[in-house]
C-alpha cells in the first residue's frame, strides 16, 4: 500500500513539475525558471523579511531579464538649448596666438577690469554674478578684436520676456561716422509733374486741403547727442553681437508715449498707440538712449568742461568732456548723503527728441535764400524760442520730483567695514539703475525691463480730436433745401421781374416808332 502512495506523490510531483515548467504564450518564460531564479536572489542577497517584499524581487527579476536586450531601433540622442550654447560658448575661452601677441604690445586696453567692476557691483548687492559677467567680458573682449572698437564697456542687460539684451556700449570708429552719415540721408522727395499748357483748367477747381503733417526734427549726427555712442546687443555671451541703429527724434518721443515689454526678437514689430516708427530694435534703442540720459551719472568733479573752439554762442550747451587730473577723492559718506557730490555726463534729451534744438520750421534751402524771402523768414524765426535743457555735468541734487518721490536713492554698501564701503546709487526713475563710486573709481549699468516709473496707475493716451481738412465757407458749404412756400415766392418774384422786363421793352418800341 505504501509503495502504491509513494508512485502516486511521484507522478503528482512530475504533473505538477510540467505544470510549472509550461511556458506562457505571452512572454515565453515558465513559472518554474522565475521561481528558482528568484529563490536564488533570495538566497544570495540574504534578505531580511523576504516575505514582505517577495513581489518587488520578483518584478526586479522580470525587469533584469529585459535589461540587456537592445532593438534594432535606437533614439537619437536630442541636443538641448544648454548644451548647445556650451559648444558656442567654448570659441571664448580660446584665444588665437596673433591677438596674444597684439596684447602684449598695446598698452591701453579698449575694455574696463570687468572683473573688478563685478567685485564692486556684487559689494552693492547688483549685478550679474561672477560667472556670467566673466562670460560677458570674454564676449566683449571677443567683440572689441572683431569690430576693431577704440573704447567699449557692459553697458547693462534688459529683460525680455523670450529672451534678454545684453547691451555693450562703443565709440564709433575713425571714418564710421561719415559712412553712416551718408546711409541715414533720406532719399530726395520725388517732385509731382507740373501741369501742361495744354491740359485745359477745371472751372470749378476742387477745394485744397489745409492740413499740414508735422514736421520732424532731423536725426542728430552720428557721435553727437543721442547718437554719440554705438551700441550692440547680444542674447547670451557667445552668440552674435548685432549692432543698433542710430536713433531718431521721432522715435524718442514716440517711446515717451508707450510702454511695451520687449520679446528679445529684434526684428518684431512695436504695436502700440500712438504708432511707433519702426520695430523692436529701435525701440530698444530710443530706450537706451533715454535711460543713459537720466542715469549715468558720475563724481563732482571727476569730469571736466571740454575745450571748444566756438564758444560764442553760450545757449547751446556742450556736450563734449574730459577727465580732470586734479580730481580729488570725495569721502565715501559724503557721497552717500548729499545728491550734489554726484552729476550727470551725459546730455539732456530735450521735448524736441534731440539733445540740441533746431529750428525745424527753417529747412536748409530757405536758409541759404535769405536775400529775396529774408524778412519773412526772420519773422517766423524770431517767433520760435529755442529750447535750452540743462547744461552738461549738473548736479542731481537740482532733478525735479516726480509723482512725490525723490529721483534718487543713496546708501553705504555696508556700516560694519566702513573703511572698505563703497557709495551706492539707485534711480526711482528708471528701476534697476544703479552706480557706485569709491574714491576715484566709479561706474554705471542698467538692469531691468527698461520701463520708466510713471506712478501707481498708468493711462495710454487718448487720440487727439479730428483735425478740420478744409475750411468751412460759402464756396464750399451746401446750403439747405427751399420749402415749398419760399420756392413760390421766389417763382412770382421771377414772373412779376419778367413782366415788368417786358413792359420795359414795349414802352420803348413804342417811343422809337413815335
Amino acid at each position: 500500500m505504501d509503495n502504491v502512495l509513494g508512485r502516486r506523490d511521484c507522478r503528482d510531483a512530475e504533473v505538477f513539475k510540467a505544470f510549472l515548467m509550461k511556458d506562457s504564450t505571452k512572454s515565453n518564460r515558465n513559472l518554474y525558471e522565475h521561481l528558482t531564479q528568484l529563490l536564488i536572489k533570495v538566497i544570495d542577497e540574504h534578505t531580511e523579511n523576504a516575505v514582505d517584499v517577495v513581489e518587488e524581487m520578483s518584478r526586479d527579476v522580470k525587469r533584469a531579464l529585459f535589461s540587456g536586450i537592445k532593438g534594432p531601433l535606437r533614439e537619437v540622442p536630442q541636443v538641448s538649448s544648454a548644451e548647445l550654447l556650451t559648444e558656442q560658448q567654448r570659441t571664448l575661452f580660446s584665444q588665437p596666438e596673433e591677438v596674444v601677441a597684439q596684447e602684449d604690445e598695446m598698452g591701453e586696453t579698449a575694455l574696463p577690469n570687468v572683473s573688478e567692476i563685478a567685485f564692486y557691483l556684487e559689494q552693492a548687492e547688483v549685478g550679474l554674478g561672477r560667472e556670467e559677467m566673466q562670460r560677458i567680458f570674454l564676449a566683449l573682449k571677443h567683440l572689441v578684436d572683431s569690430e576693431g572698437l577704440p573704447r567699449c564697456r557692459l553697458w547693462g542687460k534688459i529683460l525680455g520676456i523670450e529672451s534678454n539684451y545684453i547691451v555693450a556700449e562703443a565709440e564709433y570708429r575713425e571714418g564710421e561716422e561719415e559712412q553712416e552719415s551718408i546711409e541715414d540721408q533720406p532719399a530726395e522727395e520725388e517732385k509731382e509733374p507740373e501741369n501742361s499748357e495744354n491740359e485745359q483748367v477745371e472751372a470749378d477747381p476742387l477745394p485744397q486741403s489745409i492740413y499740414k503733417p508735422q514736421l520732424d526734427a532731423p536725426k542728430e549726427a552720428i557721435g553727437t547727442g543721442a547718437n554719440k555712442f554705438a551700441y550692440y546687443v547680444c542674447k547670451e555671451p557667445g552668440l552674435p553681437w548685432i549692432k543698433l541703429p542710430s536713433v531718431s527724434p521721432a522715435q524718442i518721443n514716440t517711446a515717451r508715449q508707450i510702454r511695451k515689454f520687449f520679446t528679445g526678437n529684434l526684428e518684431s514689430p512695436v504695436v502700440s498707440y500712438p504708432p511707433f516708427p519702426g520695430n523692436e530694435s529701435n525701440y530698444l534703442r530710443a530706450q537706451i538712449a533715454r535711460i543713459s540720459a537720466g542715469t549715468q551719472v558720475s563724481p563732482q568733479g571727476f569730469y571736466q568742461g571740454g575745450e571748444e573752439e566756438d564758444d560764442e554762442e553760450d545757449e547751446i550747451p556742450r556736450d563734449s568732456f574730459e577727465v580732470n587730473p586734479d580730481f580729488e577723492d570725495i569721502p565715501v559718506s559724503e557721497m552717500a548723503e548729499s545728491l550734489s557730490t554726484w552729476v550727470h555726463h551725459v546730455q539732456h534729451i530735450l521735448q524736441q527728441g534731440r539733445c540740441t534744438w533746431v529750428n525745424i520750421a527753417v529747412k536748409p534751402d530757405e536758409e541759404s535764400n535769405e536775400d529775396e524771402e529774408g524778412d519773412e523768414n526772420e519773422e517766423e524765426s524770431e517767433e520760435v524760442e529755442p529750447e535750452v535743457g540743462p547744461a552738461l555735468l549738473t548736479p542731481l541734487s537740482q532733478d525735479a520730483e516726480m509723482f512725490n518721490t525723490s529721483p534718487w536713492s543713496s546708501k553705504v554698501s555696508t556700516i560694519l567695514t566702513f573703511q572698505h564701503a563703497i557709495a551706492v546709487l539707485r534711480s526711482n526713475l528708471w528701476p534697476g539703475a544703479f552706480a557706485y563710486a569709491c574714491g576715484k573709481k566709479f561706474e554705471n549699468i542698467y538692469i531691468g525691463w527698461g520701463l520708466k516709473y510713471v506712478g501707481e496707475v498708468y493711462s495710454p493716451p487718448i487720440p487727439p480730436p479730428p483735425l478740420m481738412e478744409y475750411q468751412n465757407g460759402p464756396e464750399i458749404t451746401e446750403g439747405l433745401d427751399p420749402t415749398p412756400e419760399e420756392e413760390q415766392a421766389l417763382k412770382e418774384d421771377l414772373e412779376e421781374q419778367q413782366a415788368a422786363l417786358e413792359e420795359a421793352e414795349a414802352s420803348e418800341d413804342d417811343e422809337d416808332e413815335d
